[in-house]
């Protein structure tokens, strides 16, 4: 029996998301005296799982792109063959909608948003985010097989020495019902998704026009950058962009809100991110309320200095 862990990555590369949820498979396995299997998808070198925990890895290579119902089926085999118990996904928009899946196809019980390995293996309890990670609660999982979605940026990378060997997979493929006809990428940009930084603007900024210091600050810091719902629906940014409750979940580490007041939905939507600024020029903007840190300011002198500064103190230690 070993911890099965589904793995994501994107042209052969595994995105830090998986990394992730191999070293929290790392310490479930660990608690429990057993090893890490890792089920991946088209990835080219698989080496770098064994950095973070993972013993062995299946690769599948003869899929077309991602087909929930088609992974779920192929996770199903996968856990079958190494009679796996518990399972472990990150909480991506794919793992979202793939977990419901897994679980009703292994008749599994499954705990999304997990924040910390397990507090306890009998009975098998995790704590998670509740209520649009304003609370916590522990959630105790009673059935025979278990899925684990792992909040992004919530455990981390653990690193442990040791290696993985590979092997292809060749499980029964289920005819697909999603058909990809092209994907238009972003490139040399850090994701969203997996961005520990994330510097998103509002209609404080006026215009489009006025976005290039927001990607100066992203850039500096190695950040993704982002927008509030208005200024996407404006045409001002991509939709792609577009965080909190109607649009991608961020849990970054930290994250910097430029010109956004701070509606309810945009709220819930980055109140995982660990540490959250605000720079605005209303100090009774209700993201005030929320932020860590604030600055009342008119972004565009506020900004520059702050990029000025951060470039200042980069070449310092460079």
């Amino acid at each position: 029996m070993s911890v099965l862990v589904y793995t994501e990555s994107e042209q052969g590369k595994f995105k830090k998301a998986a990394l992730e949820v191999a070293s929290y498979a790392k310490a479930v396995a660990s608690q429990i005296g057993t090893s890490v299997t890792a089920l991946t998808f088209n990835t080219k070198d698989a080496s770098e799982l064994g950095k973070y925990g993972v013993d062995k890895v299946l690769n599948v290579t003869n899929t077309n792109g991602f087909d929930a119902k088609v992974y779920a089926d192929v996770i199903k085999q996968a856990a079958k063959q190494e009679n796996s118990k518990i399972l472990v996904l990150s909480s991506s928009a794919d793992s979202k909608y793939l977990a419901p899946l897994v679980a009703v196809n292994l008749e599994a019980g499954y705990a999304s948003n997990v924040v910390e390995a397990p507090s306890s293996t009998s009975p098998f309890t995790v704590k998670r985010t509740a209520f649009t990670n304003k609370a916590f609660n522990d959630t105790e999982i009673t059935s025979e097989v278990k899925i684990i979605g792992v909040s992004n940026n919530a455990f981390g990378l653990v690193e442990n020495a040791g290696s993985a060997t590979a092997s292809d997979f060749a499980p029964t493929m289920t005819e697909a019902t999603v058909k990809v006809e092209s994907i238009d990428k972003a490139t040399d940009k850090v994701s969203i998704a997996d961005a520990e930084t994330v510097v998103s603007g509002g209609r404080g900024l006026k215009g489009p026009e006025n976005w290039g210091m927001i990607e100066e600050l992203a850039e500096v810091l190695g950040a993704a950058t982002a927008c509030s719902k208005p200024v996407s629906d404006l045409g001002w940014r991509p939709h792609s962009e577009h965080v909190g409750q109607t649009g991608k979940p961020v849990a970054s580490n930290l994250y910097i809100a430029i010109g956004i007041s701070g509606a309810i939905q945009h709220l819930a939507g980055i109140n995982a991110s660990k540490v959250k600024v605000v720079i605005n020029t209303d100090p009774e903007a209700p993201f005030f309320k929320a932020a860590d840190y604030g600055v009342v300011g008119d972004a565009f002198e506020v900004v520059p200095q702050l990029i000025e500064k951060l470039k200042e103190f980069k070449a310092q230690n460079a």
